[in-house]
């Protein structure tokens, strides 16, 4: 295996950023699982780790606070473009800006329907993209209101504490 490359593509602002400090704690041909600092130093959100769904059109973050405190888990819906050149593997994910927000708590909370909206308006979006997202959201929706959230979260959480066990941050 060679270079593997992340980016975060955004729509609104137009965006494509390479995620170069992100660390990878995992892949495989469903998933890959990072841990992260944010990008823009942000009031609250300090850290987390993702995981992107490679198929499913969805990535599930666990964020968390300048305290190491759980703020929420926030899942992004998302294309996946894949390209290899010259032993270097790129992933291009997409952010489709409709977003899934979910408390610890339990609380559930659907975001940024209306960039959506205006992406679409605004033909920021294609027609197909728009398609998808809405499917994406619905199928990950399903999952959540299922009860099955767990089943997404574990692949975060079993990395994350791998993650600590050897870092000593348990």
């Amino acid at each position: 295996m060679g270079e593997l490359k992340l980016y975060r593509k955004r729509i609104i602002p137009q965006e494509c950023i390479l995620l170069e400090d992100d660390i990878l704690l995992y892949r495989d041909n469903e998933v890959i699982i990072t841990k992260w600092n944010t990008i823009r130093p942000k009031k609250t959100l300090s850290h987390g780790y993702s995981c992107y769904f490679l198929e499913r059109g969805f990535k599930v973050s666990k964020f968390y606070d300048h305290d190491d405190q759980l703020i929420s888990w926030y899942c992004d819906i998302i294309d996946t473009a894949y390209s290899c050149e010259d032993g270097t593997e790129t992933y291009i994910f997409t952010d489709l800006l409709a977003d899934v927000v979910v408390y610890p708590d339990g609380r559930v909370r659907v975001v940024d329907l209306d960039e959506l909206a205006d992406a679409q308006r605004d033909h920021l979006i294609r027609p197909e993209e728009l398609q998808a997202a809405l499917r994406h959201l619905d199928k990950l929706l399903t999952i959540i209101y299922k009860g099955a959230f767990g089943t997404l979260q574990k692949f975060v959480d079993d990395q994350e504490k791998l993650d600590r066990e050897q870092n000593g941050t348990s």
